[in-house]
């Protein structure tokens, strides 16, 4: 518990959680809270540079013990505070708000004052205010509109009522963009973490540096794939810092005159300098700094030389910090990556399913989600998906919800009726409606599947399951224990067995247990006639692969990718395809998280040096299943189906020796469809909207065995 005195608890100010962002609400221990007399939704005084004042909550249970106090950014600027500075906390009477006068931060359109208070004063409702302060409602969808309070009714820290008259003054915007906080980004606290030791520390507090005898980072690249946070994390930075923003897009710089573009970034620097502390954000680093043996220009290799000097002759060492960014890092110069100039690289990488709950959170702050609305659902189906593709789902399922209310808009009347607002919901169906519009931009261009089978969805292959998940399944899962044990992940399994076995169902499911991202690659769809393409897209698809990793990468008819060389023909595509093929399984000890798991029914004809251990470590075999498997896989194909009582599957699976799992489920389907024929030959369409009377019986189920083997013996298969 933190020391009391006369000025209450002295707190050190710790980062909110991304939920209550908004909302003014701090948490803390409950020893805490009970040592200042106050009770849960009590306001609080919060005493830095500034007073202002929050809600006081209990902090969860990994925050407590730490004598520390949660607040959100906007608290933060309010308080004048930064993380880990201390600020004094007391509890404070607060009255009902009966009017405010707000001022709007950035541009609005023209208010109608009646409808449009009422709205804002249903966004701010609960929230604790003082004039000065800066509030944030955040409007339907992901639009945030910030205002400062001018005015309070009483006078002192007052709350928002439903009652509460709000007014908007109707002067001119200040024009400032809303700042980003830290709570402003999920799924990154790592991330962050690191990037504010070395940025936050040389600005804040470089005096430490002076003392330890060391110089001051100079720069940090950020790198990782397109909409993954790195421009997001540079922004926050500077706002936490309260540090001067420069950013400037890479191509930006460049200039068609002789010397201009390096008179750009000289002009950059130097600005930098004037208004130290200062972060200069470089964007899309790689087009100001590429390789100098790989350009032709003289232009970029000037740009790249004149970088270089300007990182080096920095005299404000640690008021000046060098922010890069890019998705393509190995284009950069590589006398840019060395230390002195870059000092740390970060990888930002795609979010893992509680980092896409955190930002999902951050994205519906301010919509009005209907009760059968699941964040955590929603994070467990979208995998492959970085920040932007999450935002971009929020703001398509709220698009969806606003598709609904059209009819009943005046597109004349200039404003759409409050009572319309108020009533709007986002549901999962509009949620379903957006993701047919939004796909994983890591994975673009390559087939990811977000899989939904369970163990218990395949019947039989009890071994085969339990060998899969020891393989694939423990070592993205139980990572840390396989480090511990000092046991190495196999880096490929291979399962091989007739058409039908449940081969592809088999990697389906291991990617749904594991939790892992799954890239699906369809054999000959790899293959390109034009020499060189398909080798790039093996390339390609492991590249991504590793930014998604924990990965799954299912190679499904590999016998099409991989057959055994020397039987070519020309181009000898196969061959290369193969060598590439070999060279990425070698390479994928170095990577954690991505396993490759790949199916065949043709294990004759794949080249031998993919089948040694080190490249496919494991060869299973998925036989025909026997009788027990047959009824499990009965059992699955038969569950929530409206079974009559005569059905016997023991005597379907014994009568249904030589059939693969999907022979049986086409079996099940085929009974269903003969089911509803009958039923609907003596119940018209329509006459009972109960169903009473339908049953998949034990007739149509043997009738349906009886037309697949037919089937076969037209076909010629023999079992």
């Amino acid at each position: 518990m933190a020391p009391l005195s006369s000025d209450g608890l002295a707190l050190r100010v710790a980062e909110s959680m991304p939920k209550d962002v908004g909302r003014g609400i701090a948490r803390m221990d409950p020893e805490d809270l009970r040592a200042l007399g106050a009770e849960v939704g009590q306001v609080l005084e919060i005493q830095g540079k500034r007073q202002t004042v929050a809600k006081a909550m209990p902090a969860y249970a990994e925050a407590r013990g730490k004598a520390g106090i949660q607040i959100d950014g906007l608290t933060r600027a309010n308080a004048q505070v930064g993380l880990d500075e201390r600020v004094q906390v007391r509890r404070v009477s607060a009255n009902p708000a009966m009017r405010l006068l707000l001022s709007p931060l950035s541009p609005m359109r023209a208010v109608q004052q009646e409808p449009d208070s009422r709205y804002l004063g249903r966004l701010l409702e609960g929230l604790p205010v003082v004039v000065g302060d800066r509030i944030r409602a955040t409007r339907f969808g992901t639009a945030a509109q910030e205002f400062t309070v001018l005015e309070t009714s009483p006078p002192g820290a007052v709350i928002v009522q439903p009652a509460t008259v709000l007014r908007i003054k109707q002067a001119e915007a200040a024009g400032e963009a809303a700042k980003v906080s830290y709570e402003d980004i999920g799924g990154l606290t790592k991330e962050i973490r690191r990037v504010r030791e070395m940025i936050e520390l040389p600005l804040k507090y470089p005096e430490i540096f002076e003392r330890l005898g060391i110089s001051a980072p100079k720069g940090v690249l950020l790198h990782g794939p397109p909409g993954c946070g790195k421009t997001l994390i540079a922004r926050a930075v500077a706002s936490e810092t309260d540090a001067t923003f420069l950013a400037v897009s890479g191509p930006e710089v460049i200039h068609k005159f002789y010397g201009e573009s390096e008179a750009k970034l000289r002009k950059i620097f130097e600005e930098a300098e004037r208004h130290a502390p200062s972060i200069i954000f470089l964007d899309e680093i790689d087009a100001i700094a590429p390789k100098r043996e790989a350009v032709v220009g003289e232009v970029e290799k000037r740009v790249v030389a004149q970088l270089l000097a300007l990182m080096d002759g920095l005299r404000s060492r640690g008021q000046v910090i060098v922010i890069g960014a890019t998705n393509i890092p190995n284009a950069l110069d590589p006398a840019l990556r060395r230390p002195g100039r870059f000092d740390r690289e970060i990888t930002i990488g795609i979010p893992d399913r509680k980092g896409r709950r955190e930002i999902l959170e951050i994205h519906t702050r301010g919509m009005p989600l209907a009760e059968g609305v699941d964040l955590e659902e929603l994070a467990e189906i979208t995998h492959g998906f970085v920040g932007a593709d999450l935002e971009a789902l929020c703001r398509e399922a709220a698009m969806a919800a606003l598709r609904g209310i059209l009819p009943q808009i005046e597109f004349g009347a200039g404003a759409i009726p409050y009572e319309v607002v108020a009533e709007l919901r986002v549901d999962r169906a509009h949620f379903a409606e957006a993701f047919k519009d939004v796909e994983p931009s890591a994975l673009r261009e390559i087939t990811v599947e977000i899989p939904d089978v369970r163990w218990d969805a395949i019947g039989g292959l009890e071994e085969v399951k339990e060998e899969l998940r020891e393989a694939l399944e423990w070592p993205l899962r139980y990572a840390t224990l396989f480090q511990h044990a000092g046991a190495r992940p196999a880096k490929g399994i291979l399962l091989h067995g007739p058409p039908g076995t449940g081969k592809t169902l088999l990697a389906r499911a291991v990617a749904t247990e594991s939790q892992a991202n799954f890239i699906s690659v369809k054999g000959p769809a790899l293959m390109s006639k034009w020499v060189g393409e398909s080798e790039k897209g093996v390339r390609e698809m492991f590249k991504r692969a590793k930014q998604a990793a924990p990965c799954l990468v299912f190679f499904d008819e590999v016998d099409a990718v991989a057959p055994v060389r020397g039987g070519a023909g020309d181009s000898h595509v196969t061959e290369r395809v193969i060598s590439q093929l070999l060279t990425e399984l070698d390479g994928i000890e170095e990577v954690r998280g991505v396993v490759v798991l790949a199916a065949t029914n043709r294990l004759d004809i794949i080249d031998p040096a993919l089948l040694r251990p080190g490249r496919f470590d494991s060869l299973i075999a998925i036989p025909l299943p026997d009788e027990a498997a047959r009824l499990a896989i009965f059992r699955v194909h038969c569950r929530g189906k409206p079974v009559a009582e005569d059905v016997d599957l023991a005597a379907l699976a014994t009568g249904s020796e030589g059939c693969s799992g999907a022979d049986i489920e086409a079996v099940c389907r085929k009974g269903t469809m003969l089911a509803m024929r009958e039923y609907l030959a003596s119940h018209p369409w329509g006459t009972d909207p109960a169903f009473r009377g339908y049953a998949l019986r034990m007739s149509h189920l043997r009738e349906a065995l009886r037309s697949l083997r037919a089937t076969e013996q037209e076909r010629g298969w023999v079992r």
